[in-house]
């Protein structure tokens, strides 16, 4: 008989079982006081981390990973983490390609189940949206469709946004584009949220124009 595994949690509030998550903070601190239960959590439960980042930002993030009671050497070794600048995910080749990062997302997803992971806890902190390159305005669509993607799956994908950085009309659009966000620190089912394909019927209708983030 299968034992039924305990919901995930962020916040201190359930999530749903094959979330896709939008987190909002005001400075780093802030998000990794948001994010620690749940990544702890996760490596506690054996799940797989998949931690995407600002890669000048790496020591940090391994320092407060430590701070988390995480034993990052061990686990990168067994692949329980495993942690990507945004160069080899959303911004590789050097440009962010919304078509082949869905791809990379069901590779990775996939591949932690045949490594014996039951589920995976993928963070990506955003801000490679707001770098100067070509195909970050597809940054919308992209987080559109990946909720054709994730529920596939034995996993939550968890996006953080910097408040501070984002505009709010990209603001808007995270808020439209996932089923759940955590705002002051709440978890709650996203009222703004609206349906994949109503939000690609309108983007079909009224296309962003490259430069144009939002």
């Amino acid at each position: 008989m299968s034992v039924q595994r305990e919901a995930e949690r962020l916040a201190g509030s359930i999530l749903d079982r094959h979330g896709h998550v939008c987190v909002f903070y005001h400075n780093s601190d802030e998000e990794y006081h948001l994010l620690r239960p749940y990544i702890a959590e996760g490596f506690h439960r054996g799940d797989k981390g998949f931690h995407v980042i600002d890669e000048r930002r790496r020591q940090d993030h391994l320092r407060r990973l430590e701070e988390f009671g995480i034993d990052v050497a061990a686990t990168e070794k067994t692949g329980q983490l495993e942690i990507r600048g945004w160069e080899n995910a959303h911004l590789r080749p050097g440009w962010f390609d919304q078509h082949a990062m869905l791809v990379l997302v069901e590779e990775v997803l996939t591949g932690a189940k045949r490594q014996g992971f039951p589920f995976t806890r993928w963070v990506a902190n955003m801000g490679w949206a707001l770098e100067d390159r070509p195909g970050v305005h597809d940054l919308f669509e992209y987080c559109i469709r990946l909720n054709y993607v994730v529920p596939k799956h034995e996993a939550t994908v968890v996006c953080t946004y910097d408040l501070t950085r984002f505009s709010a009309a990209q603001v808007v659009d995270a808020l439209r584009s996932h089923p759940v966000a955590l705002i002051g620190g709440i978890v709650q089912e996203n009222p703004y949220y609206v349906r994949p394909e109503e939000l690609l019927e309108e983007l079909r209708q009224h296309p962003r124009q490259p430069g144009r983030a939002a």
